[in-house]
């Protein structure tokens, strides 16, 4: 059969609009809406001396029931849903009634066409509201990663609109001791402040075993500022709450759940951080960021550089800490999971690399010493074996009890890094 045939044959099986009848032989031309096909093949099919085809009123077809004739109504209301939304980005989705697709399956079959012959009602309507919005909007379709989604619920007559998150990245130093990455629910209330209905003695009924945190000194001002709904903060690891984190800092990435405002002075947003943090936390480099940015950090190899105070058992001697230090340089270290950390980590041994350990003697048993290792190496237990469960350790090579009494972090370099990759930032 010709495709005039074909036409004929969807023709006697009902009233059907334009872009019913050219959604069919979608796959057979290019460049033309589905209305503008189906009127192309209506007047090819009229030139046949013997065809008498007439155009259907799109609220006559059986197929779409006059939905193909609601494109326009369709992207207002999309515009309409965000008005108060600034995105650059968007995707539509369509949930078509089902009514309509056993139509066109039935249209199919009457002429007997494949199945799939064409392209579905619900690839026309994503594809025709689309295009609509993006110009009501002045936004660009993006069909990974939008800032805007989309969804058209027709037979529920809604439209579903998801402001997907907004990222920024950055560094951060932290200035003060005893300040966590993220904030600390008190694990004996779980955060509530209360046991039953009293308030919670291991807390003071505070709910968090510290009053502030990396993420509470940053987070809420870029929420504030993005006017979004919560804030997730993540963090290439973490270090100590005891440790200080210093030199260059340690890349994080701040997510914004549904952002009102997304192109925002990060220049300015990094000097309301810092200055909200009143040099506890200090902030630099930030750049808005793409959700890759996310699992970048997060799956960031970094090596870390540490100073460590510490204190020994014993005196020790100059030559006898050099040469200690020494034997650690170059060697694989065997950590089974550190007591202080075993209720919330894995127990199982695991081999992390020293690059290099150097240190200096302030007295006989004080000493400064510097570490560069592999990340997840436990350095605290670097130092002091934790009773054998480091091998080897700087207390077992000195045979004598060493303490870190101070620790700070002095880099966070990643193999991964630089950042400075197009496909995790927005312009």
């Amino acid at each position: 059969m010709s495709i005039l045939d074909d036409v004929a044959a969807l023709s006697a099986a009902g009233p059907l609009c334009d872009a019913c009848l050219g959604r069919v032989f979608a796959d057979r031309s290019y460049g033309l809406t589905n209305a503008e096909r189906g009127r192309s093949l209506r007047v090819a099919r009229a030139l046949d001396a013997d065809a008498d085809v007439e155009a259907v009123d799109v609220d006559d077809c059986w197929v779409c029931e006059g939905r193909c004739g609601e494109f326009d109504a369709w992207a207002e209301r999309c515009a309409e849903a965000v008005t108060d939304v600034e995105f650059d980005t968007y995707q539509v989705g369509t949930r078509p009634p089902p009514l309509i697709e056993e139509n066109g399956t039935f249209l199919r079959e009457e002429a007997d066409l494949p199945a799939d012959a064409g392209e579905s009602f619900k690839s026309e309507y994503n594809r025709e509201v689309g295009k609509r919005v993006g110009r009501l909007t002045d936004t660009t379709v993006d069909f990974e990663r939008p800032d805007v989604q989309f969804l058209l619920d027709i037979e529920a007559d809604r439209v579903e609109a998801t402001v997907n998150s907004a990222f920024v990245y950055g560094r951060y130093r932290k200035l003060e001791r005893d300040i966590p990455q993220t904030e600390w629910p008190c694990r004996e209330c779980h955060g509530s402040g209360y046991q039953g209905s009293q308030p919670c003695d291991y807390c003071d009924g505070e709910g968090y075993l510290y009053e502030t945190s990396v993420e509470g000194l940053t987070a809420p001002v870029v929420q504030d500022v993005m006017d979004g709904t919560d804030a997730v903060f993540h963090g290439a690891g973490r270090e100590d709450v005891d440790a200080l984190m210093l030199g260059t800092g340690r890349p994080f990435v701040i997510e914004i759940k549904e952002p009102r405002r997304r192109n925002v002075d990060v220049d300015r947003l990094e000097d309301d951080v810092n200055a909200l943090a009143e040099g506890r936390v200090e902030v630099e480099g930030l750049r808005l960021a793409t959700h890759g940015m996310v699992e970048r950090v997060k799956k960031l190899d970094a090596s870390k550089r540490y100073r460590a105070e510490v204190e020994f058992g014993d005196a020790v001697a100059a030559d006898a800490l050099a040469a200690a230090l020494d034997d650690l340089s170059g060697t694989t270290i065997e950590q089974y999971t550190p007591s202080r950390v075993d209720h919330r980590r894995a127990s199982r041994t695991r081999t992390r690399d020293v690059y290099e350990a150097t240190g200096e003697r302030s007295d006989p048993r004080h000493a400064t010493v510097e570490v560069n290792g592999a990340g997840g190496l436990y350095v605290k237990e670097l130092v002091s074996g934790d009773e054998g469960r480091t091998e080897p350790s700087l207390a077992g090579l000195l045979d004598t009890a060493a303490t870190v009494t101070a620790l700070d972090v002095l880099a966070v370099e990643g193999e991964d890094e630089p950042f400075e990759d197009g496909d995790f930032f927005r312009e």
